[in-house]
């Protein structure tokens, strides 16, 4: 797998197109935290660590996302997007973070001081990578 935070925001994306109530992906800290994110923000419902268990045939930890849906049964976000790439790093200053669907969205920006949203870097004065965007 060339780019594993693309693959995972992938699987949200098709899991959501499919309507599917949870989404498993494989564990790292760092989509771990992107996944917390989501769920602070009010994108996806929960997400936790799945641990391997050879009972299962799963030789790896797991992230267990469940999935957050409208009355109507449309997902909680429209678009979730990897912007910054393996083949294409993208960095901003603290003065150009980027406001996402006139902040109806956020941005995942990765900082000094860890992960973070647009508007947290924003107060903080940190610009960062831009991982992706969700509205």
């Amino acid at each position: 797998m060339i780019d594993p935070i693309a693959d995972m925001l992938s699987r949200i994306r098709n899991a959501a197109a499919v309507r599917k109530a949870e989404v498993l992906v494989p564990a790292s800290k760092l989509k771990f935290n992107i996944a917390k994110l989501l769920e602070a923000n009010g994108w996806i419902s929960k997400a936790e660590i799945i641990s391997a268990s050879k009972e299962k045939g799963s030789a790896f930890d797991q992230i267990k996302l469940t999935l957050k849906y409208k009355a109507d049964g449309r997902p909680t976000f429209v678009s979730l997007k990897r912007i910054s790439k393996s083949s294409r790093r993208v960095y901003v200053g603290k003065d150009e973070l980027p406001r996402v669907l006139n902040n109806f969205g956020i941005a995942i920006i990765s900082t000094s001081a860890g992960l973070m949203t647009n508007r947290e870097a924003r107060q903080k004065n940190l610009g960062g990578e831009i991982i992706c965007e969700i509205y």
